[in-house]
């Protein structure tokens, strides 16, 4: 699995990329989220590619966009992370995931965090991100479709490390 910043050059996987209502609950389609990208220069969309299959979509976002969630200057938030509905339950978010860290060092220089927001009722989607190496440190707020949990994971020079309450 490869992680891409979008560019033209995938502007058809991302026409053929598929979600359910059950994920669109619970976030954005990725042709929004791009248009979205386009017009803001701190939001970067980003695709999990497997053997040239789009399978795994989310954005970055710097600055003001982790603002609400994270008062770290140096952390940038993850956000509209899906699987394309025809590719879930093969591991491809979980791959996306683990590649993420190494990919925010890489790219974002200066990142000692990576922070993201789920929906309190999105019980799976919790439980992936603990796997992959996110915490729990007991941060809410309130979204437009109910309760967010706010989890972090933290990144650091040799790596990152996992914390197990």
């Amino acid at each position: 699995m490869q992680l891409y910043f979008y560019d033209d050059r995938f502007e058809n996987a991302i026409e053929y990329y598929e979600l359910n209502e059950e994920q669109l609950h619970y976030t954005g389609q990725p042709k929004d989220c791009i248009k979205l990208s386009n017009e803001d220069s701190e939001r970067y969309s980003i695709l999990a590619m497997e053997e040239d299959k789009l399978v795994t979509f989310f954005v970055l976002h710097r600055n003001e966009g982790v603002k609400p969630y994270s008062n770290n200057n140096n952390s940038i938030l993850l956000r509209a992370f899906s699987t394309d509905s025809r590719h879930q339950g093969k591991g491809y978010a979980k791959k996306a995931l683990m590649l993420l860290p190494e990919f925010v060092k890489e790219n974002f220089s200066g990142t000692n965090e990576i922070v993201l927001a789920v929906n309190l009722k999105n019980e799976a989607a919790q439980g992936l991100y603990k796997k992959c190496g996110f915490v729990d440190e007991g941060v809410r707020r309130m979204g437009k479709k109910g309760e967010l949990i706010i989890m972090s994971c933290h990144l650091y020079s040799t790596g990152y490390v996992r914390v197990y309450n």
